[in-house]
């Protein structure tokens, strides 16, 4: 008994003497430093690396050659200086605009993280770290937390007849939805290629978003559901009976149908588990790239569905050169069955950077021939979150007025 009673004190001093190494080696370097003008320096300590550099969002983009899509815009890259004590450090040449970043360090080329900075952020397989610039009755301080009500994030499983699996999705519900017995709208808002059903919560801020929207009166209070928009996956990589995979961007399902004929089975659940409005007119579905492609296909099969399209920076028009999955056929077809239904809004945003900016031209231009009505915004730069989280905060509160 006194044996193990000394063994269990040697583990507790074990593990509060490892607590206090970390206190006693905390990095007095603090990066990124976030300057009086919003200029940012970032710091690393590393007297033996040869060359340090930093890539990120707040640097201009450069354009590299992707296999089947073309020329792509992906994040620039910045040499830091290395001083007499083995310190390296860079601050931007220009205060940077309130907005959410991300960025890597490349030590001798090696990407890695910042060990100074403890937020980090995944996108598909990449992980990086992230700042905020914020700004009073900027966009920027709509994606912090600030002092409002508080929206609830749940992650449930659901049964998908159509795609034959449990899976996964996460569900926002407005501040005060545990304490009342009111029903409400549903926006169903969907991920890009590579990511899951937490990509719009972590890099595009939807909860802090929502809940900022709707404590200042510019969204009503809605429902918004955020499921895996991948046909091949139960949900996100890390949190199936797969185990600990690898992340991984495969789109060679996305032009199969299933994920658009399986959506009903979302809807079925949502309704079933939630104080939901289910007519046409309470339903929004929108989301980016890929999600995008899903939205524009799911509204025109279900024209009944939604009365409220999203399309950001949205993928258009199948895959060329494969064959068509019956959902996609029929293009214009479906396109004015779904318009005689008058949808309250359809909503179209994009880069003009962006690789699918001349699809989404082509598309703007068979709505014009036709008459059909939409809302379109077009922002600077690329295929980057920085534009879909402006997009989000446009779209919302256009919804269920």
């Amino acid at each position: 008994m006194k044996k193990t009673f000394l063994l269990s004190l040697f583990a507790m001093c074990l593990s509060t003497a490892m607590a206090q190494q970390a206190l006693w080696n905390n990095s007095q370097i603090v990066s990124p430093l976030i300057n009086e003008d919003n200029s940012v320096t970032f710091t690393l300590f590393a007297p033996n690396a040869q060359t340090v550099q930093v890539t990120g969002d707040f640097l201009p983009a450069q354009e590299i050659e992707v296999p089947d899509w073309g020329k792509v815009k992906v994040p620039g890259v910045a040499d830091l200086s290395k001083d007499e004590n083995g310190v390296w450090s860079f601050t931007t040449a220009a205060p940077l605009s309130p907005e959410l970043y991300m960025y890597s360090f490349l030590v001798d080329g090696v990407k890695t993280m910042d060990p100074s900075n403890v937020y980090m952020i995944r996108d598909v397989a990449s992980v990086t770290n992230i700042f905020l610039i914020d700004g009073e009755g900027s966009r920027a301080h709509a994606y912090r937390v600030n002092d409002v009500p508080h929206g609830t994030v749940s992650r449930v499983w659901y049964d998908s007849p159509g795609l034959n699996k449990k899976r996964r999705m996460s569900i926002y519900t407005p501040p005060g939805y545990e304490d009342s017995q009111e029903s409400y709208p549903v926006f169903y808002l969907l991920h890009g290629a590579g990511g899951d059903e937490e990509a719009w919560l972590a890099l595009g801020r939807t909860a802090q978003i929502m809940d900022n929207l709707i404590a200042e009166g510019k969204a009503q209070p809605m429902i918004v559901v955020m499921t895996n928009g991948n046909p091949t996956q139960e949900a996100a990589p890390g949190e199936t009976s797969e185990g600990l995979i690898v992340p991984g961007m495969d789109v060679s399902r996305m032009n199969q149908g299933e994920f658009e004929t399986s959506f009903p089975d979302v809807i079925n659940y949502v309704d079933q588990h939630y104080r939901t409005k289910t007519d046409k007119a309470n339903r929004a579905i929108g989301g980016l790239s890929m999600g995008g492609f899903h939205s524009l296909h799911t509204s025109k099969l279900y024209p009944d569905l939604f009365d409220y399209v999203g399309l950001f920076s949205a993928a258009i028009f199948p895959f060329e050169g494969r064959d068509q999955a019956p959902v996609y056929q029929d293009f214009e077809g479906k396109l004015k069955t779904q318009f005689e239904k008058n949808p309250k809004l359809y909503w179209i945003g994009i880069g003009d950077e962006d690789f699918l900016y001349k699809d989404n031209e082509k598309f703007r231009k068979i709505l014009d021939e036709n008459g059909y009505p939409y809302e379109y915004y077009e922002t600077p730069d690329g295929h980057i979150w920085k534009n879909w989280r402006i997009y989000l905060t446009e779209f919302a509160p256009k919804l269920f007025k």
